[in-house]
């Protein structure tokens, strides 16, 4: 096992793969790579340094989450992960904030769904911790837009 991103990885050996799980990582790593984009985007219309902070810090978060499923999904198909924008981000601050709560709060049982289908222990972890992150992400979201509303 090795640390990655504050992760322990263990090696794999390929075997035949569940491709639904694969499917599903794949669709992860997708939306991760679109909130990372997002989130860049949202940091720069926040209203003041702390929130533009704290966006950051979550962008931060979602490129962990990013870096450990691309790595999953490389031990699991031998190949890279070639992500794409699965959304786009609203260009106005209060839509993309209401668009970004929605979406982390539907990832957290995306993300839940991988862990129960999964029988390594690894994976389950990885995407357990991810939908903890991904609901105070969504709460954080929820703050900022309520705040943004006076």
């Amino acid at each position: 096992m090795r640390n990655v991103n504050g992760y322990y990885y263990p090696y794999y050996t390929r075997a035949p793969q569940d491709e639904t799980l694969i499917e599903n990582i794949s669709k992860a790593i997708n939306g991760e790579y679109s909130a990372i984009a997002c989130y860049e985007k949202l940091a720069k219309m926040a209203p003041d340094e702390e929130t533009q902070k704290r966006i950051s810090e979550i962008r931060e978060d979602e490129i962990k989450h990013y870096n450990t499923f691309s790595q999953i999904y490389q031990s699991l198909t031998g190949k890279a992960a070639t992500p794409e924008i699965s959304e786009e981000c609203p260009e106005d601050y209060q839509d993309a904030l209401v668009a970004s709560m929605k979406d982390e709060q539907e990832t957290v049982d995306f993300y839940l769904d991988i862990a129960d289908s999964t029988q390594n222990p690894y994976i389950r972890r990885v995407f357990k911790r991810a939908a903890a992150d991904e609901q105070n992400h969504a709460v954080w979201f929820l703050f900022f837009y309520t705040e943004s509303k006076g």
